[in-house]
């Protein structure tokens, strides 16, 4: 993470409290399989085109998504076989916990800490189930302290890296003084699914792939060079069809409607303008937003109703050509991109997930 020197933080940027929350440190984890796009699509036509008629109309959406590859937990031969609740589980057991190690580890090492204090974990996951839950299972090879506190979170989806942080900041301003780590981690291929055969399941396979990113956090009474402020969400009634699980005997089949990009481009405005307005935060003040990039339409959804030139969101294009969607985690990726590029100022850290939901954090970055 691209280091700033320490001021306070000016008059002109709201604090809500006496305890500031420094983003100590950041780190992010890919699993070890690469799969370019174009290997993807051969293996997707191989498997989906012979039981899916109008799959020839969808090879655009491979070559158009801005995905140059993916990385998985499992290697593409694996998505080949069946595939049930047990193999996914046991897939998603290992590849998520070593995801996590390597994402926290990556994190303490950028804050110059060790795993032994931190105070409390958040751990944000969607795309499986493990109980006792991934923090618990990476204790041992981190070296937790038996004291520290856990706090799973499931089912935020795409939303839950922001909102993950937007949890861990509340509870680090808490407890004045505390370390909070919050991971995300999603194994997003391991709901391919051949079965089924929607147009969102091909989607899913044109976009999604797995990684891990983690954040340090430290409250305290000064400010440091990044600092979190408050997050906030905002909830549209009646959407819980655009997007989420549907959860059967074989596995987790995703919902992805075709209406999100449109209804970025309706709704999205509306709501960071009344999550500024409830940060304090004109919009006016803000320097850049960070952005999940759930795939290049809603990028340009995104650009186009915040009045935003074409082509600004660089660095989540850049990240989703480098990996793909991975729910969760992709918002950090951006935020270290944005971070590393040397960006100062308010930057609203910004996803859309199942809720309908789209959530914000700021966060002040010191010139």
């Amino acid at each position: 993470m691209t280091r700033h020197s320490v001021s306070p933080l000016s008059g002109a940027i709201p604090v809500d409290t006496k305890t500031h929350v420094n983003l100590a440190g950041i780190g992010t984890a890919l699993p070890p399989h690469s799969m370019p796009q174009s290997v993807v699509l051969d293996q997707a036509r191989k498997l989906l085109a012979p039981h899916y008629p109008a799959f020839e109309r969808l090879v655009p959406a491979f070559e158009n998504a801005g995905v140059d590859t993916r990385f998985s937990v499992m290697p593409l031969d694996w998505f080949a076989q069946p595939h049930g609740w047990e193999d996914r589980g046991a897939a998603y057991l290992r590849g998520a916990t070593q995801m996590f190690i390597d994402a926290a580890r990556s994190a303490l090492a950028d804050a110059q800490m060790t795993a032994d204090q931190v105070d409390v974990i958040v751990t944000v996951s969607s795309t499986g189930i493990a109980t006792p839950t991934l923090e618990a299972q990476a204790f041992n090879e981190m070296g937790f302290r038996r004291d520290v506190q856990r706090v799973p979170v499931f089912g935020l989806g795409c939303a839950g890296g922001v909102s993950g942080l937007s949890i861990a900041r509340r509870l680090a301003a808490a407890q004045p003084g505390a370390t909070v780590l919050m991971v995300a981690v999603e194994a997003c291929s391991l709901s391919f699914r051949s079965d089924r055969l929607q147009k969102a399941d091909i989607i899913a396979t044109v976009l999604f792939g797995d990684g891990a990113a983690a954040a340090v956090l430290k409250s305290g009474p000064l400010a440091g060079p990044v600092t979190l402020l408050n997050g906030h969400e905002h909830l549209w009634p009646d959407t819980l069809s655009i997007m989420g699980w549907d959860v059967d005997e074989t596995g987790l089949g995703v919902i992805f409607d075709r209406s999100i990009p449109g209804f970025v481009l309706a709704e999205f405005r509306k709501a960071v303008t009344t999550m500024l307005a409830a940060a304090g935060i004109a919009e006016e003040a803000v320097d850049r937003f960070v952005c999940h990039p759930g795939g290049t339409k809603v990028v340009e959804a995104i650009e186009a109703c915040m009045d935003l030139p074409a082509g600004s969101l660089d660095a989540e294009r850049a990240t989703l050509r480098a990996s793909g969607n991975m729910s969760a985690p992709t918002a950090l990726f951006v935020l270290d991109r944005v971070l590393k590029a040397g960006q100062t100022g308010i930057l609203p850290l910004c996803a859309l997930g199942p809720g309908f939901t789209a959530s914000m954090l700021p966060v002040v970055v010191q010139a």
